[in-house]
Order: C-alpha cells, then sequence, then structure tokens
C-alpha cells in the first residue's frame, strides 16, 4: 500500500503524539473521526505502525549515562553472528545494537547510572558475549539532539 499525505499527516501526528485522540486526530488531518479510524487501523494493520509506547525520561529513572560501544568480533562467521545477538539481546542496559560496516562489527547503545555502573555492565555481561575480540567504550558528554520522529 502507497502512503497518501492524509496516512504521512496522520503518521508524523501520532510520532509526537502518541495518546491523541481519534477525534483530535481525526480534526488535525481534515477528516471525519470514522475515516481517521479506518487510516489508523489500517496503517497498524500493515506494519507502518509498529507499536505504541511512553518514552520515559533516563535521566529522572536514575539513568543519566549513555555509553556507546563498539565492538569487533574475531569473526564474521554466520554461527558467531547470530550467538553474539541473541546474547546481546539479553542485556538489559542495552538499549540499541546495530550491526555495521565499516570498522566496528556491531555498536551497542547503552543506558547507566554512572560510570561505575557501566563498570559494572561491562564485567557482568559485554565481557561474556561471544565472539568479542575488541571493544571500544565512547561516553556521551551531552545529548545535543534526540528523537524518535521519522521524517514522513
Amino acid at each position: 500500500m502507497a502512503l497518501d499525505d492524509t496516512d504521512r499527516r496522520i503518521l508524523r501526528v501520532l510520532q509526537r503524539k502518541g495518546r491523541v485522540s481519534n477525534a483530535e486526530l481525526a480534526e488535525s488531518v481534515n477528516l471525519s473521526a470514522s475515516a481517521c479510524h479506518r487510516r489508523v487501523q489500517r496503517l497498524e494493520t500493515d506494519g507502518y505502525i509498529r507499536d505504541y509506547v511512553a518514552l520515559l525520561n533516563a535521566r529522572k529513572l536514575g539513568f543519566p549515562t549513555t555509553v556507546f560501544v563498539e565492538i569487533k568480533l574475531s569473526s564474521q562467521a554466520d554461527e558467531l553472528l547470530e550467538a553474539f545477538e541473541k546474547a546481546v539481546s539479553r542485556v538489559p542496559d542495552v538499549l540499541e545494537c546495530h550491526l555495521m560496516a565499516g570498522t566496528a562489527d556491531y555498536i551497542l547503545k547503552i543506558v547507566a547510572e554512572d560510570t561505575e555502573d557501566f563498570a559494572r555492565i561491562h564485567r557482568q555481561y559485554l565481557t561474556r558475549l561471544p565472539g568479542v575480540a575488541q571493544m571500544q567504550s565512547s561516553f556521551a558528554l551531552r545529548t545535543v539532539f534526540k528523537t524518535t520522529a521519522l521524517p514522513v
């Protein structure tokens, strides 16, 4: 299914205000409530809308430290990649894991309470990941910009 301008307007609003009522959404995109509801259902069914979530404030919850970890594996064998991905998906402090092209095989985004907490995460989880040959950690000093909204 191709997205039209109205679908894109719906997606833009929902990305920024996921709790908006159907009536408010319909009004903001110039549709009737029933037509808007049908479109949102279609966007959900077709997989354009994957989920609805609450975005939490990491700093208020005690996780002000963001660390990006570049990981190089000992090989690129499919079995090792699968084992690494399965293991890293179980690390509770990892928010994102990306398979990369370039110098690192993977980049992880991790949240921690502080450097001491990151040392615990490193010792307890990261050093035990399968096939890791090298790791380099970079601490974010300040988040300049952050969004979850895609440019639709």
